[in-house]
């Protein structure tokens, strides 16, 4: 046992509990006792007590109750050990070490602590002073304020080798300590330690009872090696044992706040600035199990917040798997990802708390993105693929040590696959009884964890197992959903988006003055995404040569050799005629760019109406008015001009030799 009961009773004895809850409650002398308002609820008269004869106090109005070290846990999210210490800190006493060498390694860590704290203050002083106009220039680029750099200790470290060593030492700090403290580069190569930290913003991170420990410091040259630089591993800081932002996020998590995990220091300071002060992010890596475990203790169900890029995916993936084992009756995940190409503090620059709101308000459950992840993109066409499913969901599910949560997530899984694969009932024109009807009807909906229909408030999107491809558009209601003008968007693979990936593979020469417009064209299939990526790759590593038959050649055995030929194949089988004779190979060019300008254009028309459908139809069901019904019926019929317009682009090839419709 660390702490002997004589030392308790003694620190119990030297420090009086009106002191101690006098820090946060405004106390009165009422007889023997103090009173005050419940730090616990919310009241206007006083119903908290405190008697330091007895050496408790009690609230009347949550029924709480203890001493001082309950008081500390209570009011500061604080574990018995960090609660002891901070009395002990209060009542300026030892604490009592397990040996000697305990003793000494104690020592050893409050000298380090007072190195890092002279450090801190250095690089505040310097972000204050004339040297740091540059990184005070970059902080309100940022949007971060005076105020919120005070609050956060923010700094600078100058550019010199060794304007902190230099400091540090007219301090009276060894070169011996500021080297175990991380603070300088050093080794058997190098003759003299120099500065680990110049010309960066610096952000300092802090253990649960808020001591500096390490630092993280912002570049600000463009051509420096490392974006960002974290302290190395020192007596004090172990990076996958801590938070940045910990200290103060446990209190906000502690008195009602959302705990938040982002990636970076900048968005965890976005969103405290912005209301969400239980927020935190790791230090430089991947969440660790040791980082869960200390989320957990701060809250049940902390929210993962991360990029909506792929890499943001990637990281909500790995948080997942990393959580799975670990896994306790109410202990969980939930994840919430930004928009496309944004960040907390992007987001927060732009849109305020309440587009922050927004995305959390989405956060999806752990369970949400275990299935999310497994059915992204995957076609389920044959019992072997589903079984095949129903395994990897059945490991997942075992993953979970915990026999009552196992036992739930088999349930949830189990529930999830049955609803998905369920047989839907015949409609007319659709498919028959206990059949999974054409391969539209065995595509999964757009259910991911960061889909819109997971968001709160947001119109519920199709229900599992319904007839919906996943893509970027997606019919509000099932009267729409089975409407022919949908027929499209249920296929397995739009005809067009084939023959503008034909084209480019026949005639890559396109791209020489077309790489932009086919680089940000909007496709609906995941595979046309990722076959297009593949043609612009050739091209950049083959497509320098004037000659069209050896430009088409090359790019075509770079995309053969890398993997994309069963996927081509699969391509040309969508394109139902062969009609179109500019996607071929014998076109001449001035055919070619006919076609691909039609194709091009009619594709964009085609995204654009099914964007205002959409819009219209979102409309007529908050206003079931004439002129919102006429506006829906409009778009319909653009769209079906658009399928009529599409067919006359099969003529074109007078210059090959072909007759040409006019349009």
């Amino acid at each position: 046992m660390r702490f002997t009961p004589q030392f308790l009773d003694e620190l119990r004895a030297r420090l009086p509990v009106s002191e101690v809850v006098g820090r946060r409650v405004k106390l009165k002398k009422a007889g023997r006792e103090y009173k005050g308002l419940s730090p616990f609820k919310q009241e206007k008269t006083p119903s908290f007590t405190v008697n330091d004869q007895k050496g408790f106090y009690h609230c009347f109005a949550s029924g709480k109750h203890g001493n001082i070290f309950d008081f500390i846990m209570e009011t500061e999210g604080a574990s018995f050990v960090e609660a002891v210490e901070t009395a002990a800190s209060l009542a300026h006493m030892p604490i009592p070490a397990a040996s000697p060498d305990a003793a000494k390694h104690e020592q050893r860590r409050r000298t380090l602590h007072d190195v890092m704290e002279l450090a801190a203050k250095f690089f505040v002083d310097t972000l204050a002073s004339r040297n740091g106009a540059k990184a005070r220039g970059y902080l309100a680029d940022r949007s971060i304020s005076p105020s919120t750099q005070v609050q956060f200790r923010m700094g600078y470290a100058p550019p010199e080798r060794f304007a902190l060593k230099e400091y540090l030492g007219g301090q009276g700090v060894s070169v011996e300590d500021m080297n175990e403290a991380g603070l300088l580069v050093h080794g058997d190569d190098i003759p003299v330690p120099y500065d680990r930290f110049r010309d960066r913003v610096m952000f300092p991170i802090a253990d649960a009872r808020n001591r500096v420990i390490a630092f993280g410091g912002r570049a600000l040259q463009k051509d420096a090696p490392a974006k960002y630089l974290n302290s190395p591993e020192t007596p004090l800081f172990h990076k996958g044992h801590n938070l940045y932002n910990i200290a103060s996020a446990r209190q906000a998590v502690h008195d009602g706040a959302q705990l938040i995990v982002a990636e970076g220091y900048v968005d965890v300071i976005a969103l405290a600035t912005t209301g969400f002060a239980g927020a935190v992010a790791p230090l430089g890596t991947a969440l660790t199990e040791d980082q869960l475990q200390l989320l957990w203790k701060m809250a049940d169900e902390p929210i993962l917040c991360f990029d909506g890029d792929s890499a943001g995916r990637k990281a909500a993936y790995r948080a997942a798997d990393l959580a799975l084992p670990h896994l306790k009756p109410g202990k969980s995940l939930r994840f919430a990802l930004m928009p496309e190409g944004q960040d907390p503090d992007d987001l927060a620059r732009t849109g305020g708390r309440a587009a922050i709101e927004d995305v959390i308000g989405a956060a999806r459950s752990l369970s949400d993105m275990i299935w999310s992840r497994e059915i992204e993109g995957g076609s389920f066409a044959t019992p072997e693929r589903r079984a095949a499913l129903e395994a990897r969901i059945n490991e997942l599910a075992n993953a979970v040590r915990d026999e009552v949560v196992r036992r739930y997530y088999r349930q949830d899984l189990a529930e999830r696959l049955r609803r998905t694969f369920a047989p839907e009932p015949a409609r007319g024109g659709g498919f028959g009884r206990g059949g999974f009807g054409t391969e539209s009807a065995r595509r999964f909906p757009p259910r991911g964890p960061f889909s819109p229909a997971g968001r709160s408030g947001a119109r519920p999107g199709p229900a599992p197992g319904s007839s919906l491809p996943r893509g970027p558009y997606q019919a509000v209601s099932p009267q729409l959903a089975n409407s022919p003008i949908m027929r499209g968007q249920r296929s397995v693979l739009s005809r067009r988006e084939a023959l503008i990936l034909r084209t480019l593979i026949n005639h890559p020469w396109l791209l020489h003055d077309h790489l932009e417009e086919v680089a940000a064209l909007e496709l609906a299939h995941p595979d046309a995404i990722k076959l297009r990526a593949g043609i612009l790759a050739a091209f950049a590593q083959y497509g320098a040569t004037e000659d069209e038959e050896a430009e088409r050649a090359r790019v075509g055995d770079w995309l053969e050799k890398n993997g994309y030929g069963e996927q081509i194949q699969r391509f040309d089988r969508a394109i139902t005629t062969q009609a179109v004779w500019g996607a071929q190979r014998g076109a001449a060019r001035d055919d070619v760019l006919a076609t691909w300008q039609q194709l091009i254009a009619l594709h964009r028309q085609w995204h654009s109406l099914l964007r205002e459908l959409k819009d219209a139809e979102l409309a007529l069901g908050d206003e079931a008015t004439d002129a919102n019904m006429a506006w829906l019926r409009d778009v319909k019929a653009r769209l079906s001009e658009v399928d009529g317009t599409e067919a006359l682009i099969e003529g074109f090839g007078e210059s090959s030799g072909r007759f040409q419709r006019s349009v």
